[in-house]
């Protein structure tokens, strides 16, 4: 009876894990490659799934992870997986060394993000799809940099990312994969030329500096010259307006003065001659002088005296 009993516990122990064997439970975004004796059968999809124990398995794909460790470095794990994640991942690959096409040597440190499309192909067109992808990334990184400079290199990088998603694409699409972006982290150049560099930056800043200050010098000078220009045009259209001002104001003092003594019979501009001698005569009396100086042309002086006295007595 008691060796009955542990034949029977023995037997439903190997029922269980066989059947639990049969069971797979695939999660959400990921599938399973089965096969039957070897030979590819069908892809299981998320959800629960049974399979024929010991005819049936699953085929795993070789991966490989990037992880940090304790010190801030990062390493490569290599891992073998029986679950196809179909979600985009991305390959940070390890810095290497290119050459441009005028000879400098520079590092770059690039990222990839991909997806799988089709496990079939990921799984049975490649035997290592993360070291083919890894692989072509390098060689195709190397040829798109060694057509362009080293100038270029630093300003054509969406250009050189859109190149190598292109290539990569194309080539990896047998392999079931689908190449979405490409970044170029870091580039690196040599020390000298990074000094070098650095020094050539500096010099162009001071030359747009330098520039820029000449010029806000010259707009200043031509503001300062176009307002002093202003200025005079104004000043200068004042005095003219003054002096017209003053000429028409005489002109109506001299008709003025003509429709007054016109009646008198005596001649106005006689009279405006007259009153000019008698200004300039009191004038000189202002001064102080004992000595008067009295114009050669005394008898028009004591004309122009005469007239006035004849107007005021009428």
């Amino acid at each position: 009876m008691p060796i009955l009993y542990y034949v029977v516990i023995a037997f439903a122990v190997l029922v269980i894990s066989i059947i639990s064997r049969g069971l797979i439970i695939v999660r959400q975004a990921q599938v399973v490659i089965v096969e039957r004796l070897g030979k590819y059968i069908k892809t299981l999809d998320s959800g629960i799934h049974v399979i024929i124990p010991i005819f049936d398995k699953i085929r795993p794909i070789h991966w490989r992870y990037n992880k940090s460790d304790f010190r801030g470095n990062v390493v490569q794990v290599q891992k073998t997986e029986d679950r196809i994640d179909m979600r985009e991942n991305v390959y940070d690959f390890p810095r290497q060394n290119v050459i441009t096409s005028d000879n400098v040597s520079i590092n770059i440190n690039a990222m990839l993000y991909f997806q799988i499309t089709d496990p079939y192909k990921a799984v049975y067109e490649i035997g290592n799809l993360p070291e083919a992808i890894e692989k072509l990334t390098q060689t195709s990184l190397r040829n798109v940099i060694g057509e362009l400079t080293l100038q270029e290199t630093f300003t054509s990088r969406d250009s050189i990312n859109s190149k190598l998603r292109n290539i990569l694409d194309d080539a990896t699409d047998k392999w079931g994969v689908k190449v979405n972006r490409v970044e170029l982290q870091d580039i690196l150049p040599p020390e000298d030329i990074k000094t070098a560099m650095e020094k050539q930056m500096r010099a162009e800043r001071d030359k747009r500096a330098k520039i820029l200050t000449a010029e806000g010098e010259r707009e200043y000078q031509i503001l300062v010259a176009e307002g002093e220009k202003q200025a005079r045009i104004a000043r200068a259209e004042g005095e003219a307006q003054s002096k017209l001002l003053v000429a028409d104001a005489e002109r109506k003092s001299i008709m003025l003065i003509a429709e007054a003594v016109k009646d008198s019979g005596t001649d106005p501009a006689q009279y405006q001659v007259a009153l000019k001698y008698v200004d300039a005569f009191r004038e000189i009396m202002k001064q102080g002088d004992k000595t008067v100086v009295i114009p050669y042309e005394s008898s028009a002086l004591l004309g122009s005296v005469k007239t006035l006295a004849n107007i005021f007595k009428q």
